[in-house]
């Protein structure tokens, strides 16, 4: 997958580009991520950014092929294995999105599976097209929850939905998704990214100063928390790679 910039006045839209995968990511793909968002975050003349998806799908989660493959490998012995075992691609995308300092708006125009899920409460606002539809497959796939989702679900729509996405692996769809606090509203597929960009060019218009001070602290609270949990979760999935495989 490649990631996509374009810039759009003081907007930065970012793509994440390969849809025959549905999206989904490797590690190469979480480091492009993380670059790209840093790279926003230097530039003075970028305010706001945008994050979709090509194609049908925002975004399928982790490559699972390279996942076992880097199962294997820490199994084996080689702890420079990346993804979420603590290393590589993974935490270089997670750290990026935890600074990224500027207002970064969503736009879930399809499928969201697993980081195409749990990266969304590091965005400050989620748009959905309507036939979006979102999950996150751990308890189905055998492996703990990932990217903070063990508390930041919980922040973001309360302790018993949080523990229900996580504990059932379930699909919600986007109006449930914005029942519950996950997205902000759903748009007609068709007229998502033109609501997604009138909304980040107005939060573009307004101070540089505020939009970014507003960030700051709206996040500040959240900082230790979430790389406690990102810490307890990455021990967890290293255990079971140096196991071999997935949980039962």
């Amino acid at each position: 997958m490649s990631i996509d910039l374009t810039i759009d006045g003081a907007v930065a839209v970012i793509t994440m580009n390969r849809p025959e995968r549905k999206n989904a990511f490797t590690r190469e793909q979480y480091d492009a991520l993380g670059a790209t968002l840093a790279r926003i975050d230097a530039d003075d003349d970028l305010r706001v950014a945008v994050l979709t998806g090509a194609g049908a799908a925002f975004s399928s989660g982790q490559d699972l092929k390279e996942m076992a493959e880097m199962a294997a490998a820490v199994a084996s012995g080689d702890t420079n294995a990346g993804g979420s075992t603590g290393a590589g691609g993974f935490t270089v995308l997670l750290d990026a999105l935890e600074s990224f300092g500027k207002p970064l708006v969503a736009a879930v125009n399809g499928v969201a599976v697993g980081i195409g899920m749990t990266l969304l409460p590091y965005c400050d606002i989620v748009l959905m097209a309507r036939s979006a539809r979102m999950r996150v497959p751990f308890s189905e796939l055998g492996v703990p929850p990932e990217a903070a989702s063990s508390v930041l679900f919980a922040d973001r729509v309360g302790w018993q939905r949080a523990a229900e996405l996580l504990l059932t692996s379930r699909w919600i769809d986007a109006d449930e998704a914005v029942a519950i606090g996950m997205a902000l509203r759903v748009e007609d597929d068709a007229a998502l990214m033109e609501s997604t960009m009138n909304l980040a060019h107005e939060i573009a218009s307004k101070s540089a100063y505020s939009t970014r001070v507003i960030k700051q602290l709206m996040v500040a609270g959240r900082g230790d928390r979430t790389r406690d949990a990102r810490a307890r979760e990455e021990a967890l999935f290293k255990a079971l790679f140096q196991g071999g495989g997935f949980g039962g």
